[in-house]
């Protein structure tokens, strides 16, 4: 697997949003606030930083041509 394959992997962090039973109650409450509301909010700046940290590290180069413009080399 390559580095830029394994920094992809960081993609699934923000799916753990998605299991709702682990989010599925009311307490612990945060100001007044419900666990599963506070939780799902909490999990924004998560997916935030995890696709920017993507971004940046698998980002090509300035200069260099994406990989789908780089021309085709026989093996």
């Amino acid at each position: 697997m390559t580095a830029v394959r394994r920094w992809h992997l960081l993609l699934l962090v923000p799916f753990l949003a998605l299991v709702t039973p682990w989010f599925n109650s009311v307490e612990p409450r945060l100001a007044g606030i419900p666990f599963f509301y506070w939780a799902q909010f909490a999990c924004i700046p998560v997916t935030i930083a995890c696709l920017a940290v993507v971004h940046l590290r698998t980002k090509c180069p300035p200069g260099v041509p994406p990989p789908d413009e780089r021309p085709f080399t026989a093996p």
